[in-house]
C-alpha cells in the first residue's frame, strides 16, 4: 500500500468516514473541506499517523499547507520517512 492510500485509510478510520476517504485523491481538499477534520481530529490523526509509519511529528513540523490536501499530507508524511 502506498503512502496517499494508508492516508486515506487513517482518514476514514480517525475521522469515521464511513468509506468516504476512499474516493479521496490528491487533490482531494482537507482543512475547511472535510467538516470532520476539527482541531481534535487533526490530533488524533497525527497520533495515528505517528504510530502507523513509526515518525515522530514536532509542532514545528507542522503548518496550515501540510493538511492542506491529501497529496501535502501524503508528502509530509513521505518526507518524514525519507529523514
Amino acid at each position: 500500500m502506498d503512502t496517499t492510500q494508508e492516508i486515506n485509510r487513517l482518514l476514514d478510520d480517525v475521522l469515521s468516514l464511513g468509506g468516504r476517504a476512499a474516493s479521496f485523491t490528491r487533490a482531494t481538499p482537507l482543512l475547511g473541506s472535510v467538516a470532520e477534520l476539527d482541531s481534535m481530529a487533526v490530533v488524533a490523526l497525527i497520533t495515528a499517523i505517528e504510530e502507523q509509519f513509526g515518525i515522530v511529528i514536532e509542532d514545528d513540523d507542522l503548518d496550515g499547507h501540510t493538511f492542506a490536501t491529501v497529496g501535502s499530507l501524503s508528502d509530509f508524511v513521505t518526507a518524514k520517512l525519507a529523514g
